[in-house]
């Protein structure tokens, strides 16, 4: 049989879930609930002694503040709520480090969670942010009609969208420059010398997606490059689509020479094909990935910087709840091309 370990004893006739109150910490005390509340709220008017018998009771009871009566008199809940597409992507770590980072300096607490990529799920979560009076919402949207945040936006919850903008409503946002870095990074390949470069990206639906194949399509275009229909693909993120889509370009009857791939998912499942196949093939990818410094070669990307895409936007909104930013803005954050050794080599054959 398992060794058990018992906790300190219960009060007797209580349950899990009651918590104890400033009444039993009175009780046990021996003093009033005004006395309680003044050594609580760390107030004047108490001696020592008491003092030190009314923190002896709540460390004994294990009391906790009930922040909602301080909600009620201040307005504010001191939190604030994070949206995301999805905690496990790796780049999300950073961004949300980042706001928890502007959120505690601020005195707030960040609560957190996932849409999955999923319109109804993110309203969902959303709106259960709002009814439990987070004061602010940082949101990275996977709709395109955001108008079910007007009331709430009306109510004084102060919002920013992080990474792709709101649909159908005028708020702050804050992106990084999609378009612009992929244009960078297929123009990087063109000047290696490639002219059959692939093009693999998620749902078309989704605004990075669309920007980057705007970029790709835009530096094909200043090169005087036509572009196949096949060469470009553009769907969900599984490695099964993906690698379908990569073998297809790379065993074409005139294969691509180099592939630029939409984000660190795609660029993840990409190595993995290249790995398979014996002709060398270029790579750059948007999003840096971890360990792509240790490849071999190293895999150039166009990196965003997540941690200041989340910090801007954190700090914008609580400039809203201050009340120093009135007018919506949309900032554009640059992006930064690394160069480790799969965007440099040259065309094979």
């Amino acid at each position: 049989m398992p060794e058990i370990t018992r906790g300190a004893d219960r009060p007797p006739g209580t349950r899990y879930g009651n918590r104890p109150t400033m009444k039993d910490v009175a009780a046990r005390a021996g003093v009033g609930l005004k006395t309680v509340s003044r050594v609580v709220n760390g107030e004047p008017g108490v001696t020592p002694d008491t003092e030190r018998r009314v923190q002896e009771a709540i460390d004994a009871l294990g009391f906790r503040r009930n922040d909602s009566a301080r909600v009620l008199r201040k307005g504010r809940t001191a939190s604030i709520g994070l949206v995301l597409e999805d905690l496990a992507d790796p780049f999300y770590g950073p961004l949300s480090r980042a706001v928890e980072e502007v959120a505690r300096a601020h005195g707030a607490l960040l609560i957190n969670g996932s849409s999955a990529e999923d319109p109804e799920r993110e309203q969902e979560l959303a709106l259960a942010l709002c009814a439990r009076r987070v004061d602010g919402l940082v949101v990275i949207p996977a709709g395109s009609d955001h108008r079910y945040l007007e009331p709430e936006i009306r109510a004084g919850v102060a919002t920013v969208f992080v990474d792709r903008p709101a649909g159908r409503i005028d708020a702050d946002v804050v992106l990084s420059d999609n378009y612009g870095g992929a244009r960078d990074g297929v123009a990087h390949l063109i000047a290696h010398g490639h002219r059959r470069i692939g093009f693999i990206g998620d749902m078309p639906r989704i605004h990075t997606a669309a920007e980057r194949l705007r970029g790709y399509q835009a530096a094909m275009a200043d090169a005087d490059i036509p572009v196949a229909e096949h060469w470009m693909s553009l769907g969900a993120t599984s490695p099964e689509r993906v690698r379908r889509e990569a073998e297809a370009m790379l065993c074409d009857r005139d294969p691509v020479t180099a592939v630029f791939t939409g984000n660190n998912r795609v660029t993840v499942t990409v190595i993995r094909v290249l790995a398979e196949h014996s002709r060398q093939v270029a790579l750059v990818g948007f999003d840096d990935i971890e360990l792509a410094d240790l490849l071999q070669p190293g895999v150039t990307v166009v990196a965003q910087d997540a941690a200041a895409l989340g910090r801007t936007a954190a700090e914008r909104l609580f400039r809203q709840l201050d009340g120093t930013l009135v007018t919506p803005e949309r900032i554009e954050l640059p992006t930064r091309l690394i160069t480790r050794g799969s965007g440099e080599l040259s065309p094979a054959g």
